[in-house]
């Protein structure tokens, strides 16, 4: 079994009961095919990012399922022949759910494996932390303001 969301966007022309017998037709196809409807969310009209069939703006609809690959194919012919849908997109989640479950177990381990440190209080100065370095004195050796040796006398 693995994971799969379907979005698409309906014309934002289209009423309830225009959109609720395709949702059925799609939630069908999954469920004859031995899939499980996971979650159905409607986003409601949205603007769209550029103008689809002379619209600008549309009704988004998700649809997330787990199944065999083998309805993914016949969901999209539905929505491709389908007048009411403008655009949509099969995404199948289940490889990324599984990285992101691998790399939060991977962050669990290594916070398992380090110790503590004592937090202390920003504004309390510690004597064990370096303090401000003294201002430079003129003239002493390493110093930026040191005048330069004075050039020898040569007597004539």
């Amino acid at each position: 079994m693995r994971i799969y969301e379907e979005l698409f966007i309906v014309r934002p022309d289209a009423t309830d009961e225009e959109v609720d017998p395709l949702l059925e037709q799609l939630k069908n196809v999954v469920t004859h095919a031995g899939g499980m409807i996971d979650k159905t969310e409607k986003w409601g009209v949205r603007k769209l990012a550029y103008r689809v069939l002379k619209f600008n703006e549309g009704q988004y609809i998700l649809l997330q399922f787990s199944s065999n690959p083998e309805p993914v194919k016949e969901l999209e012919r539905r929505l491709r022949v389908s007048d009411l849908v403008l655009k949509h997109m099969t995404v199948r989640i289940d490889e990324k759910l599984k990285r992101i479950e691998k790399r939060k177990k991977a962050r669990e381990k290594r916070a398992a494996r380090k110790p503590a440190a004592p937090v202390q209080p920003a504004a309390v100065a510690s004597p064990l932390l370096p303090q401000e370095a003294p201002a430079p004195v003129p003239g002493a050796p390493g110093s930026v303001h040191a005048t330069p040796p004075a050039a020898p006398v040569e007597k004539a």
